[in-house]
């Protein structure tokens, strides 16, 4: 009987020991702790995790108190080299595990963390994020309803008429005066001659002949 309790007594350390060694192995002295990205208005006591930022920093949380940090962050793909160190730094956690960097700013692109501290057992603390400043409170367009300030490379109106030549005459030549105009009281001959002008001679002619005949004839009887 005695024997049966030592066994259990036995068997009972062991599987008390067992369910220990995980988290012992999960959280060994020197690997605690996380680290979070920020957005620079983001308060450093909230533990959440931004991706995307504009100007930002580094908060960490839980590591032993007193842990020396060092840091680095690298370019990713698709926008940067795999790799190629963008910005490093160093950090001195407070008694309680906890610190953060000041702002920093990068241009835009993907980048990754690599978070090494003293202590630690397993692989450095990483994290991705994505830095894109393009649209962080700038206005894309010029508001409407406001003249640009920029000058027009374009005169505002056209030339309504262009100046004609000094040399050009105003009107039309006028037509050379006609020869019946320029002779004055002289009749007109050939066909453009009035045809009234033509029976007043015609008249005139048959008048004296008639005139002369007449006379021919009272001589004659004397």
């Amino acid at each position: 009987m005695r024997t049966f309790t030592i066994t259990g007594a036995l068997v009972a350390a062991a599987a008390l020991s067992l369910s220990a060694a995980p988290s012992a192995l999960a959280t060994p002295p020197g690997d605690n702790g996380t680290v979070k990205i920020h957005d620079a208005k983001t308060g450093e006591e909230l533990r959440k995790n931004e991706p995307h930022v504009c100007s930002f920093y580094l908060d960490a949380f839980g590591f032993d108190g007193g842990q020396e940090v060092d840091w680095k962050i690298v370019e990713m793909p698709p926008t940067g080299t795999k790799g190629t160190v963008a910005d490093t730094g160093s950090l001195t956690l407070d008694g309680e595990g906890h610190g953060r960097t000041d702002d920093k700013t990068l241009p835009d692109g993907h980048y990754k963390l690599v978070w090494n501290f003293d202590g630690e057992h397993g692989e450095a603390k990483h994290k991705v994020f994505w830095t894109d400043c393009e649209d962080d409170g700038k206005p894309s367009e010029q508001p409407t309803g406001k003249p640009s300030d920029k000058p027009s490379d374009k005169p505002s109106e056209e030339p309504t008429a262009k100046p004609t030549s000094s040399t050009s005459p105003s009107t039309a030549p006028t037509a050379a005066p006609s020869p019946s105009s320029a002779a004055g009281d002289l009749a007109e001959t050939g066909s453009s001659a009035p045809i009234g002008a033509i029976s007043a001679v015609a008249a005139a002619l048959v008048g004296a002949g008639g005139y002369l005949i007449a006379r021919r004839r009272k001589a004659q009887q004397h």
